[in-house]
């Protein structure tokens, strides 16, 4: 299915991505055939007589470079010999053969000579042009094989943006069949009502009790995975035990740990542990909430539910209130019902889905795009598959 064959409501991002995956295609598609191109030019002439005569422009471009100053007009008769000996030479190892050898052959005629000009120099780099085309070959094969790797990275790179938006069309198409109009407030009231008394009992806890017995209550809730509190660091559990400074509040000892150490002697039994602790861990005591213990939106599944339920029941009888703890009963309760699926699951999709992916959803719109993306993700891997060994 192509971008021309989606409704007009698809969805905007829908059809960019499958947009660029023409421009993707196009790129890897280009660069290929330009690398069939030149590596079928190679191929006719030989890749080893290629190399061969690339190598030998080079040496012999090389020596016209090196000595085009010493071993001209009435220069250094030394370096006059040592060069044609050099290219002479150079020119007469060449294979019988060898692609362009006559060109090779044609300079070392030219300067073959008693004396020798800038311009015998130029002239033999002339002669020597129909063998440089072999490097110009060798530098456009690089060329596409490189142009190759980076379509390729680009196509790899956009099928993997494809890919997660089908899995993202995946969830929502599991929802296709969710009845959107049912009363999920059956659900979202008591849990609403839970989290709302629990952040309420949790803050005044931690604001009023004595830090020994917040960190205390912290470290009774390593026992319970399911209510991730962060475990409190080490040298706090010692001051929650041996400095009498603990019996205050988190919100007091914060405070103190704010003063200077001419203040606090005032107000702490032991200023510098209450500073070299206290303030320390400043940031874990002011972050300290009640998320842990919350019921998300949506809930989890069931079995879930349940699991978590018995466990937050035991932390909370150590701080909050029969009234919250009965909230999350009711919700526990619930979980048993036959309508809790059906209501956890209307909570997911509209929690999950805005109002134009439902719409989308309702009318078929979204299943037509995935099987469009699916079959860009198809070409793509097509395409990759193709030109797998350009680059081997």
């Amino acid at each position: 299915m192509s971008t021309a064959d989606l409704d007009d409501d698809a969805s905007d991002a829908v059809i960019d991505l499958l947009e660029t995956t023409e421009s993707v295609l196009t790129e890897l598609q280009d660069a290929a055939e330009r690398h069939e191109t030149i590596t079928a030019q190679i191929n006719d002439t030989g890749h080893d007589a290629v190399v061969e005569t690339a190598d030998a422009y080079r040496r012999a471009t090389g020596l016209l470079d090196r000595y085009i100053d010493s071993a001209t007009g009435t220069g250094d008769f030394q370096a006059y010999v040592e060069f044609q000996d050099k290219f002479l030479g150079c020119v007469e190892e060449l294979p019988d053969d060898l692609p362009a050898r006559e060109a090779f052959e044609t300079a070392a005629d030219r300067l073959d000579s008693r004396r020798l000009s800038k311009g015998d120099f130029a002239s033999a780099r002339e002669d020597l042009t129909p063998a440089k085309k072999y490097i110009e070959q060798l530098e456009s094969y690089n060329q596409t094989t490189d142009a190759v790797k980076t379509a390729r990275r680009n196509v790899t790179l956009h099928r993997r943006e494809i890919n997660n938006v089908i899995d993202t069309h995946d969830e929502a198409l599991a929802f296709a069949d969710v009845d959107f109009d049912v009363p999920v407030e059956q659900l979202l009231d008591p849990i609403e009502a839970y989290n709302d008394q629990l952040t309420s009992e949790f803050d005044e806890f931690v604001a009023t009790a004595s830090a020994a017995a917040v960190i205390d209550f912290l470290e009774y809730t390593d026992s319970f995975p399911l209510v991730p509190f962060q475990s409190p660091p080490p040298d706090l559990r010692r001051f929650a035990r041996e400095s009498p400074d603990a019996s205050e509040s988190i919100p007091t000892l914060l405070k103190f740990a704010s003063y200077s150490g001419s203040k606090l002697d005032h107000y702490a039994t032991d200023p510098a542990l209450l500073q070299t602790t206290v303030a320390v861990h400043q940031t874990f005591l002011e972050r300290l909430d009640a998320d842990p213990l919350m019921i998300e939106r949506p809930p989890p599944t069931a079995g879930t539910l349940r699991q978590f339920t018995g466990e937050a029941i035991s932390v909370l009888g150590r701080f909050a209130s029969e009234k919250t703890i009965a909230h999350l009963r009711t919700i526990r309760d619930q979980s048993y019902h036959d309508t809790y699926n059906r209501l956890r699951t209307a909570l997911r999709a509209q929690t999950e889905l805005d109002a134009d992916e439902r719409e989308r959803l309702r009318t078929g719109i979204m299943a037509d795009e995935r099987d469009a993306l699916v079959d860009a993700r198809d070409r793509l891997t097509k395409a990759l598959r193709q030109t797998q060994s350009y680059i081997e």
